[in-house]
């Protein structure tokens, strides 16, 4: 029986859990986008194409997207970065606030 108990409250946690607010940082590899206009610096090494814009994640992760209406993917370190480097070029630009998502706790 406390066997039970027990593997019924860990199966709870785990789901709350996954409803967690992404706020900024995004989860899974994607981010809503921010809470408010920012503006973003970085250095980026163009592995994925001409970049429409992005933001740092409250994670330190970089997030970005392609166009206007793209979904927010996170980068991979080794392609953005915050401190310049051989094979980087400077990037800055600001993004947008994103509109706010009620009740909806899956990745973009």
């Amino acid at each position: 029986m406390k066997f039970r108990q027990i593997l019924t409250a860990s199966a709870a946690v785990m789901l709350v859990a996954g409803c967690a607010s992404y706020g900024m940082g995004g989860g899974y590899g994607y981010g809503y986008g921010p809470t408010a206009d920012v503006e973003y610096d970085g250095y980026y090494d163009g592995a994925y194409g001409p970049i429409y814009d992005g933001y740092w994640g409250d994670n330190g992760g970089f997030y970005y997207r392609n166009s206007a209406n793209g979904r927010y993917r996170r980068a991979d370190a080794a392609h953005v970065r915050r401190d310049a480097a051989p094979g980087f070029n400077h990037v800055h630009g600001m993004a947008h606030a994103a509109p706010q998502r009620g009740g909806d706790h899956k990745p973009g």
